[in-house]
């Protein structure tokens, strides 16, 4: 759920899914046991990472997860839809996005 990207400054990128979005990330995921159940859940752990994140000092960014794209992603690179995968996916979008892209 978090990653780090690496550049000078390191920004943190935290993956934020799409509540419509959650059911086909479970569909997709050679994991989805790894995964909660409902988008609430997550959520509902999500929330206190911000936190815990921030209280050490770090100012973490939401990257917005297409799950849609996160899959094309996967197929274009021949990954399994799993957790090195979605971490792998977070750190390019927050690099992107530190980047201005």
């Amino acid at each position: 759920m978090i990653r780090k990207a690496e550049t000078p400054e390191s920004v943190l990128g935290v993956g934020w899914y799409r509540p419509e979005q959650w059911a086909l990330l479970l569909a997709h995921s050679a994991d989805c046991d790894e995964l909660e159940a409902s988008h609430a859940e997550w959520l509902a752990s999500a929330e206190p990472t911000l936190d815990r994140i921030r209280a050490i000092g770090q100012n973490p960014i939401k990257i917005d997860i297409d799950v849609e794209e996160m899959i094309a992603w996967c197929s274009a690179k021949g990954m399994p839809l799993d957790g090195k995968a979605r971490s792998q996916f977070i750190a390019e979008k927050t690099m992107q996005k530190d980047q201005g892209k």
